[in-house]
């Protein structure tokens, strides 16, 4: 699983003029599910990010998670929006491939699966809307942008 971390001060996506969700401070994470990734990429990824300590405490450091910032009653909410296109292969010719993504159908289901664990394990969770042609409007605070892979599980045979 992929995803694409932005610690922001606000961001929001909009389908067709609408604005489908929204925050304030807190995090965007782009999200891709890849061919082979399971519930337990899904579950490394959200919980890695709810604990990523790259929000500043009060000497300015890079000190606290998202979690912290809850416990703190500061602003901490989570966008979380598909990405299939984090997934591209650029290694061969000018056309990216996006071969390595998994099927829309199982890319659905791990997103989905994603944002109700998120909700449940975090209080301000809002999203985008799978396969939809959004647009995603953020300032980037810091900026402060992680690339996070959470390989599969290798099996044992």
């Amino acid at each position: 699983m992929i995803g694409l971390l932005q610690r922001v001060r606000k961001a929001r996506v909009c389908i067709a003029g609408e604005v489908v969700g929204e925050i304030d401070a807190g995090l965007l994470l782009l999200v891709c599910a890849e061919q082979g990734d399971t519930e337990q990429q899904a579950e490394k990824l959200l919980t890695k990010l709810l604990k990523l300590r790259i929000f500043s405490d009060e000497q300015g450091k890079m000190n606290l998670s998202l979690q912290d910032r809850v416990a703190a009653s500061q602003p901490a909410g989570l966008l979380i929006v598909s990405q299939f296109t984090l997934a591209a292969d650029t290694s061969g010719g000018n056309r990216p491939s996006f071969t390595l993504a998994a099927s829309p159908a199982d890319g659905l289901r791990l997103y989905d699966w994603l944002v109700q664990r998120a909700r449940s394990l975090h209080p301000h969770v809002q999203t985008g809307r799978f396969g939809a042609d959004m647009q995603v409007e953020l300032i980037n605070d810091g900026p402060v942008t992680i690339p996070m892979r959470i390989a599969p599980v290798a099996t044992v045979t």
